[in-house]
């Protein structure tokens, strides 16, 4: 893309370096040369225009800045579902109402599932592989053993492997799979309230969500509440004072967003809810203070700001930025020039969608000359 005259120039064959190395030798005049972080561009720029100042694009940085946030949050989130879980409430004799004998109704017991059993109660099997799998590959490395060897033992997948063993905690690895997001989300707590006032009538709670805009069907419902539907369970006469309410610890990827976000734009719960888990995690606060700086850095141009803000960033227990900083070691210069001029690589993502759109329109006919030439003719 030549990004002053807004337009593509070439489509090269591969996105390795060695042909974007070829064509930047054939064209001198290059000056500035706005790229993504992958190391393949970074060696074929080098290499093709060695005058050329290289330009690490804003949005990957802060692209790449809030993948090393997500790694934290999910280490961290056992934090996060500790400080918006309360014990349910315990229902003592003195507190039943007067001339009844019923036990307590089971909505006072009922605790949301935390993602980590099926809907029949049992362990699910995606944790208990990924447990298993999580022990075993760090037994190997304590035993110092390489990745390689260890993905040749376990028949696993290099990259799998790697997974597992950069992974700090357990919890880091299962948090995707126990906070999927599902069409009952934005409905729960009123799900939650009910089921502790006593209605366990799934058909009921079914046609009060539809009634609130619920699209699911009734199974959904039903498979949420299972293992927590007991046979033979009336809505007891005598309803104890309802317990505390349980609020559900908030999804991972929306604590990412929350501390990626401006806190000037934050929505005023959403602002008091981030405020909760950043003062129940200490290395949570701390991410989100160097993400602040370093959104304040990026909007104001400092570039000269960097190495202070990944020496702060090392100083703090933060595995997943640790490695964030590493990377941006290694393409410090590029860095710096992103964090500095108003460069950007974003309307050449906008030629990527429009290229996608000509390859399909090809399907089946279309070749790279012909790509090619519909790509820099139609622009």
């Amino acid at each position: 893309m030549d990004l002053e005259g807004r337009r593509p120039v070439d489509v090269l064959p591969s996105r390795d370096a060695e042909p974007l190395a070829d064509w930047l030798r054939g064209h001198p005049e290059v000056e500035v040369i706005c790229r993504d972080r992958a190391g393949a561009y970074a060696e074929g720029a080098r290499n093709g225009a060695p005058q050329a100042r290289q330009v690490a694009d804003a949005w990957h940085l802060l692209r790449n800045l809030a993948e090393a946030v997500e790694k934290t949050v999910g280490a961290h989130h056992q934090c996060i579902r500790a400080a918006f879980t309360t014990p349910p409430a315990v229902t003592e004799s003195a507190t039943a109402p007067r001339g009844t004998a019923e036990p307590p109704p089971e909505g006072v017991s009922f605790v949301p599932p935390d993602g980590t059993r099926d809907v029949l109660g049992h362990p699910r099997r995606l944790v208990a592989r990924t447990t298993e799998r999580y022990t075993a590959v760090q037994e190997l490395l304590s035993e110092g053993k390489s990745l390689a060897a260890i993905g040749r033992q376990l028949r696993l997948d290099h990259s799998t492997v790697r997974r597992f063993a950069r992974a700090q905690t357990l919890d880091e690895l299962l948090v995707k799979a126990t906070n999927r997001a599902s069409i009952l989300d934005e409905h729960k707590p009123y799900l939650h309230q009910r089921w502790r006032e006593g209605c366990h009538d799934i058909p009921q709670l079914h046609r009060e969500l539809r009634a609130r805009g619920f699209t699911g069907d009734i199974q959904c419902v039903c498979r949420y509440f299972r293992p927590f539907k007991k046979p033979h369970s009336p809505k007891p006469k005598n309803p104890p004072v309802p317990a505390p309410e349980l609020r559900p610890a908030p999804k991972p990827r929306r604590v990412v967003r929350w501390i990626m976000t401006n806190p000037g734009h934050l929505a005023e719960n959403d602002a008091a809810e981030l405020k909760e888990i950043r003062a129940a995690c200490p290395h949570l606060d701390a991410t989100a203070r160097h993400v602040r700086d370093f959104a304040d850095t990026m909007r104001d141009l400092r570039g000269e700001e960097l190495p202070a803000w990944m020496d702060r960033v090392l100083a703090d227990d933060l595995p997943a930025l640790h490695s964030l900083v590493n990377g941006m070691k290694r393409d410090v210069d590029a860095v710096t020039a992103g964090l500095s001029t108003n460069w950007s690589s974003g309307q050449v993502e906008g030629q990527v969608t429009r290229a996608k759109l000509l390859k399909r329109m090809g399907f089946g006919r279309a070749n790279l000359d012909l790509l090619r030439r519909r790509i820099l003719h139609s622009s």
